[in-house]
């Protein structure tokens, strides 16, 4: 049973639910929507984070927007927790605007607290332009749909096929293959190490449990199930401390000037990322373009196919909008418009969630750091399709700061990972029980 911080949530607002039962927020009744027509033009407020944003809207307002007599208008806003702090402050308030850019993790949170509205009757057509399993973290496994997918971060390994290569290591397939390869390197170059593991990003490792089958927030009729120390994230992290302790891989974070350093030397071979990663790699290793290669995910099992997912974002319509089927209307058209999806890719730098968008457009080249790769958005939009179901709950900010602070301390010590997923699955329980959920877990 939902709750608020402050105290219960009356039962009947919010039945929460996952897979064999439903999720239905009160207040999304669409009780609109006075459309553009009838009561005059209609205006609507958006608020979003990614660069271009303005531009994007622009189309609409000068196309659409003149066809229907509503326009948008885009209010940038700092992203992540903070976005998620200010949009559920301006719900309690009733001065939510009409609609949002929210994050994949943060749609339990903004759902439990009733600031999203069920589309599902206006965006419902629009689920066969997505990947099942990108359209399902919109939907939060139910009949509903809370928010249209706008990019996505499929997981992909990135090598240096140049040193590759030189060192004569083979493109792993599977996990037991890159702990083959990571051993193999350091015998030949302990200077070197294949990758690191990473303590100061959360999605990355939650990406890799979502591959591993890990579905970390479930529910139980009225009771969410919290399952981060599950059989399948023990795996991972079990795996990943492993090569830690035993010297096989690095320790240090990413994004440090220690760690650009150390991609651009060719000190660290490898990089488990997303699709965005080019754009990354550009800043932190300038000095070698052209001489990385992008393959799919190692695998648990050979054959398998199957990814998980590291960042993405999607387009939300608020409760308190007095015009629910506009702005329903516009978030469709956002993410599954040529013209706009062209816009969001040039002025945004995104990669979008519709898979039409994959290999189209400004798409259908190679990011300019792989002209070697000229298959490279082909090969991407293979494996996005791949993309493993998640299992987000209200609390990931909880659980991602729990992973940074006993992760972190795992790793500089080559302590016992699976103590560390302990104590990220007693802090994530603890504090919905704060809240005031009825858990398990």
């Amino acid at each position: 049973m939902q709750f608020t911080t402050r105290g219960r949530l009356m039962a009947t607002c919010l039945t929460i639910a996952l897979g064999a039962t439903t999720l239905a927020a009160c207040g999304s009744g669409d009780g609109d929507d006075a459309e553009a027509g009838s009561d005059g033009p209609v205006s609507l407020t958006y608020w979003a984070w990614a660069p271009g944003m303005d531009k994007v809207a622009d189309i609409w307002n000068t196309t659409e927007g003149k066809k229907t007599g509503v326009t948008v208008t885009v209010k940038k806003q700092a992203s992540g927790d903070d976005l998620v702090t200010k949009i559920i402050t301006a719900a309690k308030a009733k001065k939510a605007p009409d609609l949002v850019q929210a994050e994949y993790q943060a749609l339990p949170t903004l759902v439990s607290n009733d600031v999203l509205a069920d589309i599902s009757s206006e965006v419902g057509d629009a689920k066969g332009e997505f990947a099942p399993g990108v359209w399902q973290q919109t939907t939060l496994g139910t009949d509903a749909v809370y928010a249209v997918p706008q990019d996505s971060g499929p997981m992909m390994f990135y090598y240096r096929e140049d040193l590759f290569k030189e060192y004569g290591l083979t493109v792993p397939t599977t996990w037991d293959e890159f702990a083959d390869a990571a051993r193999a390197l350091k015998r030949k170059d302990p200077s070197k190490a294949l990758t690191t593991f990473s303590s100061n990003d959360a999605g990355l490792f939650a990406g890799l449990a979502q591959q591993a089958g890990a579905r970390w927030w479930t529910t139980q009729g009225e009771t969410w199930k919290v399952g981060i120390a599950d059989a399948a994230t023990a795996k991972v992290a079990d795996f990943w401390g492993g090569l830690v302790g035993e010297g096989a891989i690095d320790n240090q974070p990413m994004y440090t000037p220690s760690w650009n350093k150390a991609l651009n030397t060719g000190k660290q071979l490898a990089w488990v990322s997303a699709v965005w990663a080019p754009g990354t790699l550009t800043t932190a290793a300038p000095d070698t373009k052209g001489k990385w290669a992008m393959a799919p995910l190692p695998q648990w099992d050979a054959g398998e196919h199957r990814t998980g997912s590291w960042g993405g974002s999607s387009t939300g319509v608020t409760n308190d909008s007095g015009h629910k089927k506009a702005a329903a209307r516009f978030a469709a058209w956002l993410n599954t418009d040529s013209r706009a999806l062209a816009a969001l890719v040039k002025e945004g730098g995104i990669y979008p969630a519709a898979t039409a968008a994959q290999t189209s457009g400004a798409l259908s080249a190679a990011p300019g750091f792989f002209p070697n790769q000229p298959d490279f958005y082909a090969r991407a939009a293979e494996i996005a399709k791949t993309a493993a179901p998640s299992a987000w709950g209200p609390n990931v900010n909880v659980a991602y700061t729990a992973f940074r602070d006993s992760f972190a301390s795992a790793a500089k010590n080559k302590s016992d990972f699976g103590a560390a997923l302990g104590v990220m699955q007693r802090d994530t329980v603890t504090d919905l029980k704060k809240q005031g959920f009825e858990v398990t877990g």
